[in-house]
Order: C-alpha cells, then structure tokens, then sequence
C-alpha cells in the first residue's frame, strides 16, 4: 500500500536535506583518504585503490543479494535508508578506534580497508533504498529533473565537506599532514553527520509500490522483455562509461600532489575538487532542461563526451590553471551523467524490480570508484614507475587508459539509442527516448 506523500516543496526539501549531508560527508571523508594511506601510511597506489574497491565489492553484492531483494519483497525504503546510515556511523568510529591499534602503518591502513569493506555491507541498505525511494516519489518525467537538483543540492555539501576535509587533514595548519585520520577527527565528523541524515527522512513515506502499478507493469509481455534486454545493454555501456571516467579518482589527489608535478596542498586540492562541485551546482541545474530537450540518450552521450575532454585534459596539461578547468568539466559530466542516466536505467526497470534491478545500476557507479583504479589505473601507475618512467608520466598514462575505456562504452550507448531503439514513437518505446 502507497503512502500519502507530503507536499512537493517539502518532500524536495526533506530528499534534498538528506542529499546535501550525504555529500558534505563523503566530500570530507574520501576525497583525503587516498592521500593518507599513500603518503602517510606507505601503501602502493595500486594498494591504495582497495579502500574503494573491496568497500563498494561489499556493497554492491549486499545490494543485489540481500537489501534489493528485502526492498522488493516488503517494499522498504525508508527503512533501509535510516538504518544503513546509523549503523554506517557507528562502524566508521569503530573503523578508527581499530585502526589505532596496530603499531606498523602498513597494517593500519590495512585495518582501514578491511573496517570499511565490513561498514559497506550495512551501509549499502541506505544506497538501494535511496535509488527505489526517488523512482517512488517522482514520475518518469520529472526524474532527470530532480536527478539534477538533488545533485546541485549535493554539491553543495560537498563542498563544505571537501573545505572543512582540507582544514581537519592537518588539524587547521596547526599539527601534521594526516592529523586529521590519525586522531580521528575525520571519523568523528562523518560518523556525526550520517546520524544527523537521517533527521529530514522521519517525515518522508516508507515509498514502495501499489499493487496496480505491479500489473500495469507487466501487463504487455513484448514491452517488459525488451526493456529488459535494453536495460543490459545499457548496463554494460554504463559501466564502461563509469569505468573509464572514474578509473582516476583514487589516484588524481596522489598525481596532484606529487612533488615534481602540481605539488598542491591539501587546501589547494580542496580547491580543485570544490571547482567541480560548483560546476557539479551549476550542471544539475539546467540538467532537466538538457533532458527535457534532447532526451535522456543524448544526455548521458554529451555528459560522456565531457567526461573524455576532462581525461585528455588531465592528461596532456602542464599549467595547474587547465587542472581548474578540468575539474570543471568534470563536475558538469558528473550531473548530467549522473541525472541523466539514472532517469534512463529507471524507464527500463518495472516498479517491482527497483530494489535488485537499481542494485545492478549502482553496481556501474559504485565498482567504478574502486574496482577500475585497482584493475586498470593502479597497477598501469606501478607498472610504468617499476619501469623507471617519471610519476608524471605514468599517472598520465591512467588518464589517457580511461579515455579509451570510456570511448568503448559512448560507442554501445549510442548503438543502443541509435540502432537497437525504436525511432519512431510507440506504445514500448522509454517517453524520454521519443
């Protein structure tokens, strides 16, 4: 049975509250970690790359065998959302307190990774509840649109999340590069703030789906089996998309700081990262006119095409000025990837399938922050440093291996919309796609 939802503005305000603390969070916490467990505590950069890939390993399998599946059968959202944030809280100060246990700095990064990958399987409920939540409250046609928004309003926080990270990495300029994870004041404010998210959601609907939107669903048997066979392909064109384009994020803090190159500070990396949250703000929100204009296929092509020009950027650039305007880009393809394609997966997902169905989805988004750095950029990193080239030119060579793997996945997206999909309007044919 459906609930009552609250009025537009204040269901935005409350989906958007919860948006802003999630980012601010992340922002804070990980855009510093890669940076700790390379320079403070001696990992390899393919080692560095495990604290997202075993984590977001974790994550996705609960997804898509335990919390997906618990979601579709009772139709929890709310639920899911508010427990994965508060056990996600007291395992991240659990992760810190272990952490300080061990005395070799290897084995406390170590700690790290492992204390994160157990958090990722409890958080991860939060994760698939929050994807069918948005599907519930809004309609097809609005989703890219409020895709976008929730995006602005998330880049919002991140970058407070990304200054107030810069200003606690060192204890305010006061004590040591890595002060911050040592003594736990990262843990702390993360941990505090994924307690306080939960706050906007204990007005909102549980969510889920009535029983005549099941049958509606599956009423046409043509319709349902195609849009399965497209949401696959789909899926795999995604994870190119987001293996190529994401493949340097764990590194890109390591490639900026080095030494002979950029040598920022961890206030002027957060400078950098918050240029992509302003354009991340700005992308998401003209996002839904984007979608509304030339549909969501053409939108995540464009935010793919953006997401090339950032990596050929990064990679051939000397002038720490052009590292600003990549970011840039980066932070448009981010919102238009991320709104775009998110509206397109959900026209291709029957309403009683969100749960597993959005699993898989996330699976493209999450896997590609990790699992691509240790697969592709780590080890092409350490290959070519073990070969004696500069660190220049081997954390280049990680750009240049994504912009070929994201080419891969633009070129099965655009099969998709252009060849395998109807192009002239019909009753199984996405709306957005008309």
């Amino acid at each position: 049975m459906r609930h009552h939802f609250p009025h537009a503005t204040g269901r935005f305000f409350r989906v958007s509250s919860f948006q802003i603390l999630a980012m601010f969070r992340r922002g804070m916490f990980y855009a510093y970690l890669s940076v700790y467990l390379r320079y403070f505590l001696n990992l390899s950069v393919t080692e560095t790359t495990l604290f997202a890939t075993l984590p977001m390993l974790a994550n996705i399998i609960f997804q898509a065998t335990l919390w997906g599946r618990l979601s579709d059968r009772y139709q929890l959202r709310r639920t899911l959302i508010i427990w994965g944030e508060i056990l996600g809280g007291f395992g991240t100060l659990a992760v810190w307190y272990a952490h300080t246990l061990p005395v070799g700095l290897r084995t406390k990064a170590y700690v790290i990774i492992v204390g994160l990958t157990v958090v990722e399987a409890f958080w991860s409920m939060s994760n698939i509840g929050w994807s069918a939540l948005i599907s519930d409250l809004y309609p097809p046609e609005e989703r890219g649109a409020i895709q976008g928004k929730l995006t602005s309003a998330g880049g919002i926080g991140r970058i407070a999340g990304v200054w107030i990270g810069g200003l606690l990495y060192d204890g305010l300029g006061r004590f040591y590069e890595g002060w911050g994870f040592e003594q736990g004041a990262l843990f702390f404010v993360a941990a505090g703030v994924m307690f306080v998210s939960t706050l906007p959601l204990l007005t909102l609907p549980e969510g889920g789906v009535t029983e005549d939107s099941v049958i509606n669903s599956t009423r046409d048997p043509l319709r349902h089996d195609r849009s399965a066979s497209w949401f696959a392909i789909f899926l795999t064109a995604m994870a190119l998309i987001n293996f190529g384009r994401n493949a340097v994020v764990i590194i890109q803090p390591q490639y900026l700081f080095l030494d002979t190159g950029f040598a920022v500070s961890s206030q002027a990396l957060s400078t950098i990262v918050n240029t992509e949250s302003v354009a991340m703000i700005l992308g998401g929100l003209v996002v839904g006119g984007i979608v509304l204009r030339i549909g969501n296929g053409n939108a995540v092509l464009l935010g793919t095409l953006i997401s090339m020009a950032y990596l050929v950027l990064f990679a051939t650039t000397t002038q720490l000025a052009m590292i600003y305007l990549g970011s840039f880009l980066k932070g448009c393809a981010e919102s238009i990837v991320v709104a775009s394609s998110y509206a397109f997966g959900s026209l291709l997902i029957p309403p009683e399938k969100r749960g597993r169905r959005f699993g898989l989805f996330n699976a493209t988004f999450f896997l590609s922050w990790g699992l691509a750095g240790t697969l592709i950029a780590g080890p092409l990193v350490d290959a070519l440093l073990n070969a004696g080239h500069t660190a220049e030119m081997a954390y280049r060579s990680a750009y240049w291996a994504g912009v070929i793997i994201t080419l891969a996945g633009f070129i099965l997206l655009a099969v998709l919309v252009y060849v395998l999909m109807p192009r002239k309007p019909s009753a199984d044919r996405p709306p957005a796609q008309r």
